[in-house]
């Protein structure tokens, strides 16, 4: 019995199922019928699936043994990209466009990272401020409207609307997540970047190419934070220069909250997402219950401390090393 106790243990992602739990037992005793409604759900669900294409971002990240605390800004500047270049590109071409400009972020900072030999923290430090002086340089401080014709155009209207009776948001995450799944545990590449967080000597001694797995994964984390942009205002098209400020931290939190290891090669994808959904649901009820705004930084941070405790000490127990 206690082997097979460990096994289960032994996903990175458990931490986060019994931390939704506990979470839903917790809001049900203190406020059922306002967590429990159909708009709340609602509202935290379609956040929870933005949060969470940028978490499993992240995820990667933080399974390679490295950290990007750009992607908020990356988030705002590929959204401001897709909306200031429709009017000369299409919906079409600046949807292209403003997603070369997110993975062009990820990897010119790969890159950095890995040639220039320097900290990944520094590295995407640098490129937040970087990239949110874009947004103000480009845009002069504000940025234009969305036009009724684009918002009615059938791309805007597959990222923003329903596909298949869902909102486009929630298919976007689902669908992501089952990818990036099946690439981490069923291709080469998830091995190698596993392998690369776990222990980068012994995986260039077998042959992994270190530099170009990082990179790979830096680009994918600032692909999907863009992404994630451009689903953002495909349904809410009114935005800011300040679109996507502090969001590196409810990612990065999420990820953590999700299982993932800051010492790498251990994580998990629907613990991310998971974690994502934590971090919503918090915003939310505390919003619901007429706290200051300000406590929301202050629970997770209390939750985030929690997850990396508990997450550590379950690795540990399971047989891992962290």
């Amino acid at each position: 019995m206690m082997p097979l106790i460990r096994q289960f243990a032994s996903g990175a992602g458990l931490g986060s199922m019994i931390g939704v739990v506990v979470m839903l037992v917790a809001f049900t005793a203190i406020d059922a019928g306002g967590w429990w409604s159909t708009r709340t759900l609602s509202n935290v669900i379609h956040f929870t699936a933005i949060l969470g294409l940028i978490a499993m971002g992240q995820a990667l990240i933080i399974m390679s043994k490295e950290i990007d605390l750009s992607v908020g800004s990356v988030y705002g500047l590929t959204g401001v990209a897709f909306i200031t270049l429709q009017p000369d590109l299409g919906v079409p071409g600046a949807t292209i466009a403003a997603l070369v400009i997110a993975a062009a972020c990820g990897l010119i900072q790969g890159f950095a990272v890995v040639k220039g030999g320097l900290p990944s923290m520094i590295v995407t430090l640098g490129g937040l401020f970087t990239f949110r002086g874009v947004i103000y340089v480009w845009t002069g401080g504000s940025v234009r409207n969305f036009p009724e014709e684009a918002r009615a155009h059938w791309l805007t209207r597959m990222f923003g609307g329903e596909i298949l009776g869902i909102e486009a948001a929630i298919f976007w995450a689902l669908l992501v997540l089952v990818i990036l799944s099946v690439v981490l545990w069923m291709t080469p590449f998830g091995n190698r970047l596993l392998a690369t967080g776990g222990n980068a000597e012994s995986a260039a001694s077998r042959g992994v190419l270190i530099d170009r797995t990082k990179i790979a994964a830096f680009t994918l984390c600032s692909l999907l934070a863009g992404f994630a942009g451009i689903v953002t205002l495909a349904d809410q098209p009114q935005t800011h220069v300040t679109l996507g400020d502090l969001l590196e931290l409810e990612a990065i939190s999420a990820a953590v909250i999700g299982g993932c290891l800051l010492s790498g090669g251990r994580g998990s994808l629907i613990g991310a997402v998971l974690g994502a959904f934590i971090v919503i649901s918090f915003r939310y009820e505390l919003i619901a219950l007429g706290a200051p705004s300000s406590w929301f930084i202050t629970f997770i941070g209390i939750v985030l401390i929690v997850a990396v405790i508990f997450n550590q000490k379950l690795a540990r127990w399971a047989g891992h090393s962290v």
